[in-house]
C-alpha cells in the first residue's frame, strides 16, 4: 500500500554559536538536508545558500518536504563551512549535525537542539533551530444557493437542475465543484455545500469564477440552462437578507430571442470563507496523542514456553506481539511529549489472587500503569509474561471503556488538546461482541481511535464488522457510531513485509479520524499554529 502524503511542510533553519573554522574571518556556513525513510541509505534532499562570515546564520532558503504521518521520516541537518566552489562537501569543514525525525519537528513546531560532531561529541556550543510550517491554504467557502424561474427543458415534468463551479487556470476552465441534482423543480434550493478556496479561485478574490446551470438527464446528455461569471469579492457580499443575484444566461437563446432577459436567476444566500484546520494544524497547535496498549493474554495464544505459542519470545527477542507494539509505537511516540504510555493486559489470571482480569497494568501497578517510552512497554510485557497464567475469555470492552473514561475527561477541556489511540493486539475471536460494539459506539463520540492488530491464524471475520469500512457500526440497542474509529489489520498480511509496512497500514486513517472528531465538535487547536 502506497503511503498517503498528508501535506507538504516547509522547514526554516537557523544556527547559533557555530564553530569558527576560518582564520582571520568567521565560518561561511551552509545547511544540507539528508533523509532516510527505509532504514537503508541517507540521500541528500536539498541545501541552503552559504551565509558568509557568520556564526549565527539565519538561512533564507527553506526546505520543502512531503510529510507522511504513518512513516518514521529520519532527517539529518548537516552544517558545513564552505570555502571553495566544489559541490562536494567532503573537502569542506564540518561544523556539526542534528539527526531527528520529521514527526519530532512538526509536533514541537520549533525544535532547538545542540549540534554534534561525527563522534557524537558536542560541536562546541553550536545549536540549530528548525521551524516547521504547513504549506497550504486551509480556507473553505460555505455556500447556500437557490434559483428561481429556471427554463423548463423537459417535455414531461420539470427540469432537474444542478450547478457546476469552475475556476480559471492558464489552460482554461477547471471544474471545482458540482452540486447535487434537485429533481423536477424550476425553483430549486440546493443543500449547503463547501468548496476549498484554493480549488475555487486559487486564493485570489478577484479571479473569475464561472457557474453553469444544467438540466440533468440520466443518459448523460445534460442540457445547458444558462451561465454566469463572477468572483469571490462579489459572492462574499451575499447575505440571507440581501442575496447576491445572477442572471443565468443561455447564449444560444439570447441570439435567437429579441427581448430575452435570462433563463432564470441564481441567488447566492450565503458565501462565507472559513478556516478549516488540518491534522498538522492540531499537532502543531499543541494537540497531544496519547497512546495506550492492550495485550491479549488468553489461553488460545498457547503456552508462552512453547515455540508454537504466539507469546513465545524467539532467541532473537521477538514475537508478533512485540513487533506490533514496536512498529506502531515508534510512529506514535513522536506526538506524545511525555512519552509515558499506559499498557494493559486482558484475559489472564494474575497474582497474587489468580483472579481473571480484563484490564490489568502490565507493570502490575494500578495507580501508575505508565511505561517510559516504547522500550518501557516492551520491557513491562517481557517481565509480565512469565508471571501471569493465560486464561480467557477474550473481552475487549473493559479496556476500551477504560481508555474512553480518559477520553471523556479530555472532552471537558473543550479544546483539541488531547486525542487517544488504543492499540489492541489479539489472537482471537471476541467473546463480548455486544458489549464491545456498545463500547465502540460510545467511544466514537470521544477523541479516540482504536487499532486492532490480529496475530496468529484465527478467523478474524468478526473483527471486520468492528472496522466500519462497510458501513457504520451499530450497538445492540440500534445506536449508530458517530464516526468510524476502528482500524483492523491481520498481522499475517505483513509477516514478510518491511517492518514499516504494518504501521503504514494501521495509521493511514488516523490523521483523518483526528480531524473528523475535532471538526465534528468545532474544536480549534489549543493555540493557532500560524502565530509564532
Amino acid at each position: 500500500m502506497a503511503a498517503q502524503c498528508v501535506t507538504k511542510v516547509e522547514l526554516t533553519m537557523s544556527c547559533e554559536n557555530l564553530l569558527d573554522m576560518d582564520v582571520g574571518s568567521k565560518s561561511d556556513p551552509l545547511c544540507v538536508l539528508l533523509m532516510n525513510t527505509s532504514g537503508a541509505q541517507w540521500y541528500e534532499v536539498d541545501r541552503t545558500e552559504r551565509v558568509q562570515n557568520c556564526l549565527n546564520p539565519k538561512f533564507a532558503k527553506k526546505f520543502v518536504v512531503d510529510y507522511y504521518f504513518e512513516l518514521v521520516q529520519k532527517l539529518k541537518f548537516g552544517i558545513y563551512d564552505i570555502d571553495n566552489k566544489t559541490i562536494d562537501l567532503s573537502d569542506d569543514d564540518f561544523l556539526g549535525e542534528l539527526e531527528c525525525t520529521l514527526g519530532q519537528i512538526v509536533s514541537s513546531r520549533r525544535l532547538t537542539r545542540p549540534l554534534v560532531l561525527k563522534n557524537k561529541k558536542p560541536a562546541g556550543k553550536g545549536t540549530i533551530t528548525i521551524c516547521a510550517e504547513e504549506i497550504k491554504d486551509n480556507r473553505v467557502v460555505n455556500f447556500e444557493v437557490e434559483a428561481r424561474k429556471l427554463d423548463n427543458k423537459d417535455f414531461f415534468g420539470k427540469s432537474d437542475p444542478y450547478l457546476e463551479f469552475y475556476r480559471q487556470t492558464e489552460t482554461g476552465w477547471q471544474l471545482a465543484h458540482r452540486t447535487e441534482v434537485v429533481k423536477n423543480n424550476l425553483n430549486p434550493s440546493w443543500r449547503p455545500f463547501r468548496i476549498p478556496l484554493q480549488s475555487l479561485c486559487g486564493g485570489d478574490m478577484q479571479k473569475p469564477i464561472k457557474v453553469e446551470c444544467y438540466d440533468y438527464d440520466s443518459d448523460g446528455s445534460h442540457d445547458l440552462i444558462g451561465i454566469f461569471e463572477t468572483n469571490m469579492e462579489r459572492l462574499q457580499q451575499a447575505s440571507r437578507s440581501a442575496p447576491a443575484e445572477f442572471d443565468c444566461v443561455n447564449i444560444k437563446k439570447k441570439q435567437k430571442k429579441k427581448n430575452y432577459k435570462n433563463s432564470g436567476v441564481v441567488s447566492v444566500k450565503l458565501c462565507q470563507v472559513v478556516k478549516e484546520y488540518s491534522f498538522l494544524d492540531y499537532i502543531m497547535g499543541g494537540c497531544q496523542i496519547n497512546f495506550t496498549v492492550g495485550v491479549d493474554f488468553t489461553g488460545s495464544n498457547g503456552n508462552p514456553q512453547s515455540p508454537d505459542s504466539l507469546h513465545y519470545i524467539s532467541p532473537n527477542g521477538v514475537n508478533e506481539y512485540l513487533s506490533a507494539i514496536w512498529s506502531v509505537g515508534q510512529v506514535i511516540q513522536d506526538y506524545d511529549s511525555d512519552k509515558m504510555f499506559p499498557a494493559f493486559g486482558f484475559g489472564a489470571q494474575i497474582p497474587p489472587t489468580w483472579q481473571v482480569s480484563h484490564e490489568f497494568p502490565l507493570n502490575f501497578n494500578p495507580s501508575n500503569p505508565y511505561c517510559a517510552g516504547i522500550e518501557g512497554v516492551v520491557e513491562a510485557y517481557r517481565v509480565c509474561l512469565p508471571q501471569v497464567k493465560l486464561y480467557g475469555p477474550t473481552n475487549f470492552s473493559p479496556i476500551i471503556n477504560h481508555v474512553a473514561r480518559l477520553g471523556a475527561q479530555a472532552t471537558q477541556q473543550k479544546t483539541a488538546s488531547q486525542y487517544s489511540v488504543l492499540l489492541i493486539i489479539t489472537d482471537g475471536v471476541i467473546t463480548d461482541m455486544d458489549q464491545t460494539c456498545a463500547a465502540i459506539v460510545n467511544a466514537s463520540k470521544l477523541p479516540m481511535s482504536i487499532i486492532i492488530v490480529g496475530v496468529g491464524g484465527a478467523d478474524f471475520s468478526a473483527m471486520e464488522i468492528l472496522d466500519g469500512d462497510d458501513g457504520r457500526l451499530r450497538s445492540q440497542t440500534g445506536e449508530v457510531a458517530v464516526r468510524d474509529i476502528v482500524q483492523f489489520v491481520p498481522y499475517r498480511k505483513f509477516q514478510n513485509a518491511p517492518k514499516e509496512a504494518l504501521a503504514q497500514c494501521v495509521l493511514a486513517e488516523l490523521p483523518q479520524q483526528v480531524v473528523s472528531y475535532f471538526n465534528l465538535y468545532k474544536l480549534r487547536p489549543p493555540h493557532e499554529p500560524s502565530a509564532e
